[in-house]
């Protein structure tokens, strides 16, 4: 994960960078602002790369003498069926529905959608 921090945190110092020298030379705020996310959403990626590196290590992929079995890993868990995503694609369509014919339908799409994201969010939470 070294390295794709690294790539992450050029992106995320090139989108800086772009984003003062446009914000100081154009004067457009929409544009600066865009530069701006762009660099904090590539920052965020760097970040958390960079803190799982730490956690686990060095990878297999890190290594430039690793062999391609090194990666190789036990695989340790299958996910059963879900209705999860069901329920949140009814939701979203409830809730896209809602925006078109009133409130009422909207709140019921957005519960709707709400219990299919934590459902899938929090499935297997336990495990």
């Amino acid at each position: 994960m070294k390295t794709e921090a690294m790539l992450f945190g050029g992106v995320a110092l090139f989108f800086g960078g772009s984003a003062a020298l446009y914000g100081v030379w154009s004067g457009d705020e929409t544009g600066t602002v865009a530069l701006v996310v762009a660099c904090g959403m590539a920052a965020l990626v760097s970040f958390f790369c960079l803190i799982q590196y730490r956690r686990r290590g060095t990878r297999a992929q890190d290594r430039t003498a690793a062999e391609v079995a090194d990666g190789a890993g036990p695989v340790a868990f299958f996910p059963d069926e879900s209705m999860f995503p069901i329920i949140t694609a009814l939701g979203f369509a409830v809730t896209a529905t809602g925006v078109v014919y009133g409130l009422w339908l909207f709140l019921i799409g957005l519960g709707v959608l709400a219990r299919g994201v934590f459902g899938m969010a929090f499935q297997y939470a336990q495990r």
